[in-house]
């Protein structure tokens, strides 16, 4: 009966994966009695022949639920309510208490990083931005990730995180903790805890708010001259963004890839390209261009060097503290395969991401807006000053960019923009014109 109940709630659920697709069957692999009214449940769930697998925390009361757990309600069984007790914080102080004991419970392995103290007396609240997983923020001193759908393996983030804060690394928030289990007979990360930075700003809005100053000024003033100017925080970034590659450098292991694999990785670069203009017709002007750039980087001679990267990086993975700029969520992309989001990649991976970032911030408030035309040239000011800081501070910070790292570069750029043409054509197309401004002519980096 359980089971039936699960199916028909977990569909709604924001970080479901399956929206949109038939539930086929639905299981309990795992029940585990943690207090009383606290269970923790894995899930499977068969769509279209294949399955995946989710974590929820079951909580149950009788008589009655209280009002602020009416929106967590999964089903009523005669006077019993049964409820995501993610949202319920008197019944996730356990969480807290199962890491600081290093406690073990039926398969469920909760641990605290050592040298670590964890206060079981912070309370929760449920932060409400997230799609896949559920983050609990415990008073202003933690922050908890819960990963909802289950993928076996060490998360990338517990992995590099932890690894990071041995060498007390400066641009990460502290980890704490961590919950795992066995799944498909290999460690799975379940949760991972981390110092709660409650004192920082988003990257994203911070560079909002520099773009709506621009905007507001006077026609003649220009970004470097107006109130919000960025550039100086992007230099910043790019110092700490070259630290972490470093940082990551020395903690895992690094290789290269030949002009062979090269040539191969623009072979990919290129067919995701032909699929892209196929299903996006606006791109089809660019296709010249972004093919010369492919070419170029064909036409490196020399290995280039790989490692541990971020994967997903951009402005909104970053916050900056009182006193520099901290990186977070080193999962790598949603919903790519563990092994993917853990394989070594050119550091210039992560730097193109965090340029298309700056084009989107620079565009973003001029999607559907009258005056977009208008307001280009200044969105492309914008955008173009900040890119340039944040690759100044990148070289300043021991990052490496030199003539064959640019034709990397910048392939690495558009192959990311052509991604997103795709992805806003399918989700947000009055974005379209946002990703496909990186076609344009501009000076070279």
């Amino acid at each position: 009966m359980l089971a039936e109940l699960l199916a028909a709630w977990i569909g709604r659920q924001r970080w479901f994966g399956g929206k949109g697709r038939p539930i086929d069957e639905l299981s309990i692999d795992s029940d585990v009695e943690l207090t009383p009214g606290l269970r923790h449940l894995i899930v499977a769930v068969w769509q279209d022949g294949s399955r995946d697998r989710y974590q929820l925390l079951l909580g149950e009361r009788s008589h009655q639920l209280p009002d602020r757990l009416t929106h967590a309600l999964i089903a009523t069984v005669d006077d019993t309510y049964l409820y995501d007790a993610a949202h319920d914080s008197d019944r996730t102080g356990w969480l807290l208490e199962g890491m600081a004991r290093d406690e073990t419970r039926s398969g469920l392995r909760m641990r605290h990083v050592a040298g670590t103290e964890i206060d079981t007396t912070q309370r929760s609240l449920v932060l409400g931005a997230e799609q896949s997983n559920t983050s609990l923020v415990y008073g202003d001193a933690y922050i908890c990730k819960l990963f909802r759908r289950l993928i076996p393996g060490v998360n990338p983030e517990l992995e590099i995180i932890t690894a990071l804060a041995a060498g007390n690394a400066p641009h990460i928030a502290q980890p704490y903790g961590w919950i795992e289990t066995d799944l498909d007979g290999t460690d799975t990360t379940l949760a991972f805890m981390q110092e709660f930075l409650s004192n920082a700003n988003d990257g994203w809005d911070l560079a909002l708010t520099s773009v709506r100053d621009l905007y507001a000024s006077p026609p003649e003033i220009k970004a470097a001259e107006a109130g919000g100017d960025f550039a100086g925080e992007s230099e910043r970034l790019g110092i700490a963004t070259a630290q972490v590659h470093r940082e990551l450098a020395a903690a895992f292991p690094i290789e290269v890839i030949e002009t062979h694999e090269v040539k191969r990785m623009a072979e990919t670069f290129r067919r995701r390209l032909g699929r892209a203009v196929a299903e996006v017709p606006e791109l089809r002007p660019h296709v010249s261009a972004v093919e010369h750039v492919y070419h170029e980087m064909e036409l490196l001679t020399t290995e280039v060097p790989v490692q541990r990267v971020h994967g997903d990086y951009h402005l909104g993975q970053v916050m900056r503290t009182p006193t520099d700029w901290v990186v977070l969520d080193f999962e790598g992309e949603p919903g790519q395969p563990l092994a993917e989001r853990r394989a070594l990649s050119s550091p210039l991976r992560d730097v193109a991401g965090m340029l298309r970032s700056f084009d989107y911030a620079a565009r973003h408030l001029l999607a559907g807006r009258p005056e977009a035309d208008e307001l280009e040239p200044r969105a492309q000011e914008w955008a173009d000053r900040n890119r340039h800081a944040f690759l100044d501070g990148y070289m300043e910070g021991g990052g490496v960019i030199n003539r064959a790292d640019a034709a990397l570069l910048r392939a690495f750029e558009l192959s990311k923009a052509v991604y997103e043409v795709v992805y806003e054509a399918r989700n947000r197309p009055t974005w379209v014109s946002i990703p496909l401004a990186a076609f344009r002519p501009r000076a070279q980096l």
